[in-house]
């Protein structure tokens, strides 16, 4: 008699790609958006007190922060996208193997 755990459908499901996807693509971008902001105020601030002029930290936002987000999301959604595919594949065929080895149908 098969078990709970034996009796589950571990059929890997492809619709579960975009939202992982996206999910990690926006919290990776949201925190290198605020590694880099933090990195460019402590810049600004530095550059500023060496010179003697007050810091302008809207530069940090325009020119610093925001495209370094920007590269890093890029970045981060081509090799999510293609883990995610790979991952997805990796878990088609072992789930197959498993129906196989079970004696299921494929």
């Amino acid at each position: 008699m098969p078990s709970s755990a034996q009796k589950r459908d571990h059929r890997p499901r492809w619709f579960w790609i975009v939202p992982r996807v996206l999910l990690v693509t926006f919290i990776l971008t949201a925190f290198s958006f605020a590694v880099s902001l933090f990195l460019g105020i402590v810049g600004i601030v530095v550059g500023s007190r060496l010179r003697g002029i007050p810091p302008n930290m809207a530069f940090a936002y325009r020119h610093i922060a925001a495209p370094a987000a920007a590269i890093a999301g890029c970045i981060v959604l081509v090799s999510a996208t293609a883990m995610e595919i790979r991952h997805y594949r990796q878990n088609r065929t072992l789930a197959a193997i498993e129906r196989t080895a079970s004696g299921g149908t494929v």
